[in-house]
């Protein structure tokens, strides 16, 4: 395993003070962590988890274990591999390519009409919402995040695909969470105690210890029990372990906190934003190039999330290069011909 600091060194900066993340809404992170152990104090056994999921209704089967059963075993041997782009001859200007109006797929037809869906109709409940979003924008890069407590008594693993990272100098990473600041699923909750998390990429090998962490187990109970997976508390700059199974991960700090009212009820508190810092990355040594600057792919092997309880596995890829202005599209004059054409005037 290969660890190397971020330019931030040992002293993360904390963009608005050193000690206290930014929480917008007028929430200050004292009181929020006040309602949030009110909140747990008050319904311990219904977590945040719990009440979502029922809402939700995400696993579409009555006896899963009975369609799994009626699928292919998982191919072992697909290995990730580049192929050609869907067409190599594709020329500016040219459009959607061949696949657009093939009737080998059903997901476009020049003939086919797209609806207008108002989130907020009467009667469409916001659970319908989150289903819609979640099976469109895919794939969804999963972050595994790790947190522990401040006084270091509770440790914390779990999925989330309401991740990405935003910036690279300083290296950004955004977190979202479905719920408030005074009732936060644990993970949130220990972020905003603790102020500090490892953030870690799920590979194909840990799929099924991963996924168990997404329990809906009470505040306290570890889920790297749960999993099997193991933690490793080597982290520098954080307390939080990282998962030794993981190919990548991040040290982070919490940078700053945001929370969102409800459009459809105002007044209510239904999602909140957390920005991480990282402050160092470790990566395994046989994934990683001399320049320490390329994971790849084919020793990651990334899960990703797709809609429901599908998750997506990355074993084929296309590369295709950034044009550039003025040796791909030929300058301001190629330009201008390629405008001409688009709008059918020839002027």
């Amino acid at each position: 395993m290969t660890v190397f600091k971020t330019a931030l060194g040992r002293t993360p900066r904390i963009v608005t003070t050193a000690t206290t993340p930014r929480i917008s809404s007028s929430i200050s992170n004292t009181s929020a962590l006040v309602l949030a152990r009110l909140a747990y104090k008050q319904h311990p056994a219904m977590s945040v988890t719990t009440q979502q999921e029922a809402a939700y209704k995400r696993n579409p089967h009555s006896d899963f274990k009975a369609v799994e059963a009626s699928r292919p075993a998982w191919d072992a041997s697909s290995t990730f591999r580049y192929t050609q782009t869907v067409d190599p001859s594709w020329a500016f200007g040219g459009g959607a390519n061949a696949l657009h109006d093939s009737s080998s797929t059903s997901s476009s037809s020049s003939s086919k009409k797209h609806i207008a869906i108002d989130p907020y109709e009467p009667g469409r409940p916001a659970p319908f919402n989150y289903k819609l979003l979640i099976s469109s924008i895919v794939p969804r890069p999963i972050g595994f995040v790790s947190t522990i407590s401040a006084e270091g008594k509770t440790k914390n693993l779990a999925p989330f695909s309401y991740f990405n990272m935003i910036n690279h100098d300083p290296p950004l990473f955004v977190l979202g969470f479905a719920g408030s600041l005074d009732s936060p699923k644990d993970t949130l909750r220990n972020l905003l105690d603790s102020r500090e998390c490892t953030v870690n990429i799920i590979s194909e090998s840990f799929i099924e210890a991963a996924n168990a962490t997404s329990v809906d187990a009470p505040y306290g109970s570890s889920e790297w029990d749960v999993s099997g997976l193991t933690p490793i508390n080597d982290c520098v700059d954080v307390k939080a372990p990282r998962v030794r199974e993981a190919v990548f991960s991040v040290e982070c700090r919490l940078e700053s906190v945001r929370e969102f009212e409800s459009r459809a009820t105002p007044g209510k508190k239904t999602g909140a934003m957390v920005v991480l810092e990282g402050t160092r990355f470790w990566v395994r040594e046989d994934a990683v190039n001399e320049e320490r600057n390329m994971v790849a792919p084919e020793v990651l092997r990334p899960m990703s999330r797709l809609g429901g309880i599908s998750y997506g596995r990355t074993t084929e890829a296309i590369e295709i290069p950034r044009p550039v202005f003025e040796k791909d599209v030929g300058g301001a004059e190629g330009f201008e011909k390629l405008r001409k054409a688009a709008d059918g005037t020839g002027k």
